[in-house]
């Protein structure tokens, strides 16, 4: 018989939390220094680089050469590398280990109801909860700074997120284990995903596939339904390329990762067509397909086939218990989002020891343009980002503990907009300095 576990009460992770500021005080969060010339930020993105695709490492290039906030975005391996050298108070989560702004959105339940949540776990792992935190406030510094909003917005929006996640982790310090798992935040109340949502539109669509993405991505070529090229972001490979060539045996050992009932709706559908897609920032060069399955002509089924690599993380939080990494991706969003996609599963290719998680493509999911937010939409939205990351993080860890260490003032929010300051700094740095490798010609550089 398996050994129960002995949880701590919630007294004594109440005490246990503030105990740990002893350790490590809320304002020590605050500390960060520019990097000294030792540190080459160049280097570390280009070690990176190694198992991506080298036609499309120079795309990952332009889009992070876009802005600051852009290159903020691609460079989660630079922030781990950073995060490790600071003080954190010795609780663990399931960190996201990518929080920034662009990593949240809306998605569709299970049951057809659209939320809002975490909605990238690539470099998800059991770590300090205080990196993930770090890097959301983080990247609404910079973020504020790209959209040219005065100092005091920005530290004001920044403020807004790590206090709604404080108050947010009080709250839930105090729900069952079980009311804990129920909780969502309901995507109708964030004003800023998509025109539809403004409206108060409660559900997702009933069929996004055929109203919405079959038209537009797949087109009937010699008679037979296919993918539609859209170089160089989707397209067919001319050369072999390791998913195409393997997708048989990928799909068959995907499907041994979905319960007994997704097996039975997956196994309605039939593979049709399979294309290369270009994704994300952190992620182009990765290996990623968009396959196309049909049960009837009407009736499409999108997959997203996404290469896991070892979590940016690993090297500072220890590594993965799973020998799979793109199980550790699934397991992660599993732990981590409030409802999870029927749909995911991971495989591997064994000849060339490759691993995989599987999605369905663009299930409903709606992202916020940024770009387009006034200050009252920008700071609305980030504390639905904050918010969002304490429900992940209280599922998946000790909220109370975690409540306790934080307090009820606001000593800490005030430590990492102090933070979110230096590291901005930082990250004008680092941009500048890409640029100049660029400029210089030791950077390859595509613009999409």
């Amino acid at each position: 018989m398996k050994k129960s576990i002995t949880l701590p009460t919630k007294s004594e992770s109440v005490i246990f939390g503030k105990s740990l500021r002893a350790k490590t005080s809320r304002s020590s969060q605050g500390e960060w220094r520019l990097r000294g010339k030792g540190h080459n930020i160049v280097a570390i993105l280009e070690a990176s680089n190694r198992g991506r695709v080298p036609a499309l490492v120079p795309v990952r290039y332009g889009r992070m050469l876009a802005s600051p906030f852009g290159f903020l975005r691609g460079a989660a391996v630079v922030m781990a590398h950073d995060l490790a050298r600071m003080p954190v108070s010795g609780i663990r989560v399931q960190a996201c280990g990518d929080a920034h702004l662009m990593n949240f959105g809306g998605f569709a339940t299970p049951e057809r109801h659209l939320v809002f949540d975490v909605n990238d776990f690539d470099e998800t792992l059991p770590a300090p909860w205080e990196w993930d935190l770090k890097r959301l406030a983080a990247s609404v510094m910079v973020a504020g700074r790209y959209l040219n909003f005065s100092k005091s917005h920005c530290e004001d929006a920044t403020v807004a997120s790590v206090r709604v996640y404080r108050e947010t982790m009080a709250r839930y310090a105090d729900l069952g284990a079980t009311e804990m798992w129920y909780q969502r935040i309901d995507a109708s109340a964030v004003a800023e995903l998509t025109l539809a949502l403004r409206k108060g539109a409660p559900e997702a669509p009933r069929h996004p596939m055929m109203g919405h993405l079959f038209p537009k991505l797949t087109e009937i070529l010699g008679g037979r339904r296919r993918i539609r090229d859209e170089p160089p972001l989707v397209f067919h490979p001319r050369k072999k390329d390791r998913i195409v060539d393997h997708v048989r045996q990928f799909i068959s050992q995907y499907r041994r990762t979905l319960s007994d009932d997704r097996k039975y709706l997956f196994d309605r559908y039939q593979l049709v067509d399979i294309a290369v897609k270009v994704v994300g920032v952190g992620s182009i060069g990765t290996r990623c397909a968009v396959a196309l399955f049909m049960a009837r002509d009407d009736d499409p089924l999108f997959l997203q086939i996404k290469e896991a690599d070892a979590s940016v993380l690993e090297p500072y939080a220890g590594r993965s218990r799973y020998h799979n990494h793109g199980q550790r991706v699934v397991e992660g969003q599993r732990l981590l989002q409030s409802a999870s996609d029927i749909f995911l599963g991971w495989s591997r290719i064994s000849d060339i020891g490759s691993d995989y998680y599987v999605r369905q493509l663009r299930d409903c999911r709606t992202a916020a343009s940024v770009d387009e937010m006034d200050f009252g939409h920008f700071v609305d939205y980030v504390r639905h980002c904050g918010e969002a990351l304490a429900r992940a993080h209280a599922k998946a860890g000790n909220a109370a503990a975690i409540s306790s260490y934080l307090g009820k003032g606001d000593s800490f929010d005030i430590a990492i907009m102090r933070f979110s300051h230096g590291y901005a700094d930082q990250t004008e740095c680092d941009f500048e300095t890409l640029k100049k490798a660029a400029d210089a010609g030791r950077v390859p550089v595509e613009a999409v």
